[in-house]
């Protein structure tokens, strides 16, 4: 126990973890485990150049297509790969996840617990010009990171970004309308996606990102839509068009990704990122986040309940958690 007081993880975590059942030690190993990235496809020829920038060969993860690992004290956030969106940072455990769902060309697929946007990433790798990924998430702050993670990648075109409980979304997948239908006009019509709005919109969302809050209304938000995300020309009352339960049978998603909240007992990488971002953002972020104060093992399972809800038949759900 004596490398983990050197961590000095904070009392709030250190009761956190007792109350899970959890050994505060493991979070002392991470020296030992290797970091991995994702190589964008079409970049395989920049991997000499990549490996040149960072100085270290870049070990290719057989079971894992696209992946590769390197040394924990290895950086990649100042080299120009990363920085011109050749490759991105990701958890082996996160892309085998993605992995397991089987993703094809045209389906429609659902992350339940999205940000920060790595595994959205992946699925839209996948996708490539067909298809859509849509993302929901409890933590505004986290889908705007998540959102400015798929633009830098170019890979915003055919997703969504929601704002909502994970454990009662209920917003089918679009589909991919022309651009002719942007010729409506009507104020409830969603136009190209944009960054400028008006005053009043921008207000309530500092307000609500002030407060942290879900909608009050309980419905979800969209935060983000791509040209290709099928969004364009809809109107508010088809995008949020409920269906009945039978209906997802037929409309529902073709794969679902639930990679639920749990006890972060796996995610020693993260959490030692603390040691410099604060252990007080540790608390605000992860200990007095949205919804991991009550109990773990009931979200979880609600969380995985609504994502077979939304499944289309014959599709595939994953669920996964860090540990």
């Amino acid at each position: 126990m004596e490398e983990t007081s050197k961590l000095q993880l904070p009392e709030s975590f250190l009761s956190f973890l007792e109350a899970n059942g959890l050994d505060p030690s493991i979070y002392t190993h991470g020296d030992s485990i290797p970091r991995y990235v994702r190589l964008k496809p079409g970049f395989e020829d920049a991997f000499e150049e990549i490996e040149s920038e960072i100085n270290c060969k870049l070990e290719k993860v057989n079971w894992l297509p696209g992946f590769y690992s390197i040394p924990p004290d290895v950086h990649i956030a100042r080299t120009k790969a990363y920085q011109q969106g050749m490759m991105y940072g990701i958890d082996a455990a996160s892309g085998a996840a993605v992995s397991a769902l089987g993703i094809s060309p045209g389906d429609h697929v659902l992350d339940l617990c999205a940000a920060p946007g790595a595994k959205l990433c992946m699925m839209l790798d996948l996708l490539g010009q067909k298809g859509t990924a849509t993302g929901v998430d409890v933590a505004r702050h986290r889908l705007a990171a998540c959102r400015t993670m798929l633009l830098k990648y170019g890979l915003a075109e055919r997703s969504r970004l929601f704002l909502a409980d994970g454990t009662t979304f209920s917003v089918p997948p679009t589909r991919n309308l022309p651009c002719e239908s942007c010729v409506d006009d009507h104020e409830d019509t969603f136009k190209q996606w944009t960054s400028r709005r008006p005053y009043k919109e921008r207000k309530q969302e500092a307000k609500a990102r002030k407060n942290s809050v879900l909608p009050q209304n309980g419905q979800a938000e969209i935060i983000f839509y791509g040209q290709g995300s099928g969004v364009i020309g809809l109107k508010k009352n088809e995008l949020y068009r409920s269906l009945d339960q039978n209906d997802y049978a037929s409309y529902g998603y073709d794969k679902v990704l639930v990679d639920a909240e749990c006890t972060h007992d796996g995610s020693i990488k993260h959490i030692q990122k603390f040691e410099q971002w604060g252990w007080k953002t540790l608390e605000r972020r992860v200990l007095d986040a949205e919804r991991t104060d009550t109990n773990l093992k009931a979200l979880q399972l609600n969380l995985l309940r609504n994502g077979f809800r939304l499944l289309k038949e014959a599709g595939t759900l994953v669920y996964s958690t860090c540990r």
